[in-house]
């Protein structure tokens, strides 16, 4: 039982080491005012030690701003990143493959939300 408790323990950790790297796919607003979605470019370039993720994502390569707040508890990654005109929070799910999940902000009183879908970058 020891043993497989510690296989856990190892593929745990192993999955979670594979986070660090660059990622690129879609990031899609789900807020237009027609109510379809815009999709855009997404980019992120991050590092995880421990459970603190850090590095920066934004629309591609050239456009980056750094990611703070940034952590990993088991399969979910949170992080935020402060723009002109306020903060977009990021509540991601890691799978080993990909990144998943959605973005929010708010500014003026109108909500924002996305939805993103990231995998590795080769």
């Amino acid at each position: 039982m020891r043993r497989l408790a510690l296989l856990f323990v190892i593929a745990s950790l192993a999955l979670a080491g594979d986070l660090t790297g660059k990622w690129s796919g879609t990031f899609v607003d789900t807020t237009t005012t027609d109510g379809s979605g815009k999709t855009t470019g997404a980019y992120m370039d991050l590092k995880l030690s421990a459970q603190t993720v850090t590095g920066t994502a934004g629309p591609d390569e050239t456009h980056q701003m750094v990611i703070s707040n940034g952590k990993l508890e088991g399969k979910k990654l949170t992080f935020d990143v402060v723009q002109p005109g306020g903060t977009l929070k990021f509540d991601l799910t890691f799978d080993g493959e990909s990144l998943q999940g959605a973005a929010s902000s708010e500014k003026d009183g109108l909500r924002m939300s996305a939805k993103l879908d990231l995998k590795r970058k080769a």
